[in-house]
């Protein structure tokens, strides 16, 4: 589940892209605060420290107490902005999360038993249909990653979500059993099986006469040609 980690800010008592610059001229990144029955509020967050948390993996689903000035909040990143040339961030927004609540994250999908597949022992390949999921899952309770076990997936089988253990209060929000990954034969297989199921569809073709052959006995005049003379009385020998 996701470590709760603390992170400090300030309030930022300016809007607009004039406070936000020189606030990212002192090394802190602006920042905005809503949901729940408070107001949004404006802040300011240690450029360094927000960056650590970000490189370090699951930013987005990783719960934090922001302290404003004493004043803890239990809050979730909602959205990063990157800078489109440096790739650095510029701005953050946190959703307050109360006790109780609920939130809507896209969790990763994590596969393990590759090396007991009898699917993949063959040739098989994984097709990965969904690389995450989208979950509604208990502020209390928010999993860093879903772990699928392909371990007795053969060649054109697959796994679902109703196949899954979701940890507790955790649900997808498709209500259909979607598949999430599943095991198919090899390209050159395939291909295979797709020219022998070609060639047995395919109608027999009637043998042609070769060039220069004669035609079978009783075979009829080629269109055009003249019917052959009826043979002639042989005429009498002159004395």
């Amino acid at each position: 589940m996701a470590q709760v980690q603390e992170l400090k800010a300030e309030a930022r008592t300016g809007t607009g892209k004039g406070p936000a610059y020189q606030a990212r001229q002192k090394g802190l990144i602006p920042g905005v605060v809503y949901g729940g029955k408070t107001d949004p509020e404006n802040v300011n967050v240690d450029g360094r420290t927000l960056e650590r948390h970000v490189e370090a993996g699951h930013f987005l689903t990783t719960l934090f107490l922001l302290d404003v000035a004493g004043k803890k909040t239990r809050v979730i990143p909602r959205q990063v902005q990157l800078d489109p040339v440096t790739d650095r961030v510029v701005h953050i927004d946190f959703m307050r999360l109360a006790e109780g609540a609920t939130v809507r994250l896209d969790i990763p999908v994590h596969f393990k038993g590759q090396g007991e597949s009898p699917g993949l022992k063959k040739g098989g390949v994984l097709n990965i249909v969904r690389h995450s999921m989208e979950l509604i899952c208990p502020a209390d309770g928010i999993p860093n990653e879903i772990i699928v076990d392909i371990s007795k997936l053969d060649i054109n089988e697959s796994v679902h979500i109703s196949a899954l253990d979701m940890p507790k209060g955790v649900r997808p929000t498709i209500a259909r059993d979607f598949t999430i990954a599943s095991i198919v034969a090899p390209t050159s297989v395939l291909e295979e099986q797709r020219a022998a199921a070609a060639a047995a569809s395919a109608p027999a073709a009637e043998a042609a006469p070769a060039e220069g052959a004669a035609p079978a006995a009783g075979a009829a005049p080629a269109a055009g040609a003249k019917a052959a003379a009826p043979a002639a009385k042989a005429a009498p020998a002159k004395k």
